[in-house]
């Protein structure tokens, strides 16, 4: 189907990153509305069409579908408006580019959502590749409309094509539904890459088998996309008994080293969030690490692109509502980037992009608020005894944009120990703590509830070099290159922050606070 591509008004070239310093966010401000655009963690501009139509209000970043192409990373990813008026559809393309994933550009609507009696009344993830000089964007197209599933799958892979990565045309005709023996209302967010080891193109769909309900990422196979030749092949990987997930969401197959990495994200089960899968070969078998994830499950969604020396996995983190640490996790926010780290066993990790890290070079002054009588400082380092009771140090506010790096040890396995955030005078904070006795690093909120968690293994006795990376209401916490846990702290920038240990002593060296 073909389509008038929307003209962008001259007003929407806007890069995201500013010279304002604009405490502001898109779900990152303590009181909401409008919103200024974050430079590290994205989310799109609100009225980006210029009109009053509340539907172009501010919005979100929701599954990002990132490609690498001739020094520029396009970074296209699902809109989700603040306003949905009933009758419209949701979730269009829209694009980010960046050369250094550390500044950002907005580029517009790239692909629109279709009418309710269209497969794309609302739009799915999918992704881009090339063959010769065209670029074909495969993408899922979804429609629960009760009138149009009565005839209909409610979900199925549709294409749009472009000779330059903005102009897309809807191909007239194509649609790729489910086959036999697969669940056409969960067919869903294909992958589409060349395989130079079969010279074919393979495409990788997230589905279920029918009857039996079992997550399954489907493997379909073509010699040209433009012949449209896509036939399936069976699975590339099918959900085990012991995981037993509903469904695995926006899947990613690359190859890194010697190995080749399966990606994918499901939201239902108690480890929620983006898992990993490694193999020899790129038929399996598969096999599920000791730590298969590199994030919590705020980091969702996560699909990764190359630019020819380093490969970046690209995700949101979701906001909440109410805009308060103790609101719901809700789907869209803001982009977060992790680079991808291999360990000498094959195993993954992840690190902040230097381009980020490289913006906050400015150390400031640390300055101490105050701290209990089971905290000892001197030159940087502190010593927090919380065997018997809490240890606690705070600092003053660390502003909108700030990195803290620090080395943490603990004398250990028992108890907790490790950060806090957004620490009022009523005495409540967010707390990141490394938890070593479950193997873990862990975040709470001002009610002391678990928020997300990512696995690590941290010997007691041994230090582990942190990174804080913090921007707006977004608090990523990096360690050793292994690890990372993506947080959602309302009000982090404006509220003291600091250090605590319970039930184990921890020594923190090297405690710098950088800002640009």
């Amino acid at each position: 189907m073909n389509y008038i591509k929307i003209i962008m008004l001259p007003v929407l070239a806007i890069a995201l990153l500013s010279c304002q310093d604009d405490d502001r966010y898109v779900g990152g401000s303590t009181s909401g509305g409008e919103s200024a655009l974050s430079s590290f963690y994205p989310v799109p501009p609100s009225q980006w069409m210029g009109a009053s139509d509340p539907y172009f209000s501010a919005g979100y970043t929701g599954d990002i579908m990132p490609y690498f192409d001739n020094g520029t990373f396009h970074i296209y990813f699902l809109h989700d408006a603040v306003t949905k008026p009933a009758g419209k559809g949701f979730h269009d393309i829209h694009e980010f580019t960046s050369t250094d994933l550390a500044n950002f550009k907005y580029e517009g609507q790239a692909i629109p959502y279709g009418t309710q009696s269209e497969p794309d009344f609302a739009v799915g993830t999918g992704s881009v590749v090339k063959a010769g000089n065209t670029y074909y964007f495969y993408y899922t197209g979804h429609n629960g409309v009760t009138s149009f599933i009565q005839n209909n799958a409610r979900e199925s892979v549709l294409c749009a094509t472009s000779t330059d990565l903005k102009n897309w045309t809807k191909t007239q005709g194509f649609k790729i539904t489910a086959p036999a023996g697969y669940y056409n209302f969960d067919f869903r967010d294909p992958h589409v890459f060349f395989n130079e080891e079969t010279g074919k193109y393979n495409m990788i769909m997230s589905t279920q088998t029918e009857p039996a309900r079992k997550a399954v990422l489907l493997l379909f196979t073509s010699t040209d996309p433009v012949l449209n030749n896509w036939e399936p092949q069976g699975p590339i990987y099918t959900t085990t008994a012991e995981d037993n997930y509903l469904m695995m969401e926006c899947a990613d197959v690359f190859k890194m080293g010697n190995y080749w990495y399966l990606m994918f994200s499901e939201n239902w089960s108690g480890n929620k969030g983006t898992h990993y899968r490694m193999a020899t070969s790129i038929n399996g078998p598969w096999v599920k690490p000791a730590h298969d994830m590199l994030d919590g499950e705020y980091f969702y969604a996560a699909k990764t692109a190359f630019d020819g020396t380093k490969r970046y996995a690209f995700a949101w983190t979701a906001r909440k509502a109410p805009e308060s640490d103790t609101g719901d996790k809700v789907w869209g926010g803001n982009m977060v980037i992790h680079e991808l780290t291999q360990n000498n066993d094959g195993t993954l990790g992840v690190k902040s992009p230097d381009a980020v890290s490289n913006q906050l070079l400015k150390n400031g002054e640390l300055t101490m608020d105050s701290a209990n009588s089971n905290t000892s400082y001197n030159n940087g380092s502190y010593i927090l005894n919380g065997t018997t009771n809490e240890a606690k140090a705070l600092f003053t506010a660390p502003g909108k944009k700030a990195k803290i790096k620090a080395q943490v040890n603990l004398s250990s396995a028992a108890g907790s120990a490790g950060f806090l955030f957004n620490t009022d005078e009523s005495g409540n904070y967010y707390k990141i703590v490394f938890e070593p006795a479950q193997n873990r690093i862990a975040a709470y909120n001002s009610a002391q509830q678990e928020v997300t968690h990512v696995p690590f293994d941290m010997q007691s006795g041994t230090a582990c070099n942190v990174e804080i990376i913090t921007e707006g209401s977004i608090c990523v916490v990096y360690v050793n290159g292994k690890v990372a846990l993506s947080n959602r702290i309302y009000g982090r920038d404006m509220q003291k922050w600091g250090l605590i240990a319970n039930g184990t002593t921890m020594t923190v060296t090297g405690l710098t606070v950088a800002r640009p």
